[in-house]
C-alpha cells in the first residue's frame, strides 16, 4: 500500500442519541467531539438511529398488510375496474 494517501483507520464511539447507547467501533470519520470511553479518550460520533432504536430491531415495528394496500390503490385508480369492463365489453366468438 502506498504511504500517506490512506485515512487512518482507528476506533471511534459511536452514540445513539435517542437511547444513549454507546458503540465503540473501527472507522476512518473525522470528527471534532470526543469522549471517554472505558477510560480512553476517544472521538465521537453521534446518530440519529441505530439498531438499539431501529424498529426493526428493537421488534416494535409496525406490520402493514401489503394486500390491503395494494387494494386499496386499485379501488382509489380503478385498477382492477378496467380490465374487467374490457372483458365483459370484448365479442365472444
Amino acid at each position: 500500500m502506498k504511504e500517506g494517501i490512506h485515512p487512518e483507520y482507528r476506533d471511534v464511539v459511536f452514540q445513539d442519541t435517542s437511547t444513549g447507547i454507546q458503540f465503540l467501533i473501527g472507522s476512518t470519520i473525522k470528527t471534532p467531539k470526543t469522549c471517554e470511553y472505558e477510560g480512553k479518550q476517544l472521538p465521537l460520533v453521534t446518530v440519529d438511529i441505530s439498531s438499539a432504536s431501529h424498529p426493526f430491531f428493537t421488534g416494535k415495528q409496525k406490520f402493514i398488510d401489503a394486500a390491503g394496500r395494494v387494494e386499496k390503490f386499485q379501488r382509489k385508480y380503478n385498477w382492477g375496474k378496467k380490465d374487467e369492463a374490457a372483458t365483459e365489453e370484448a365479442p365472444k366468438s
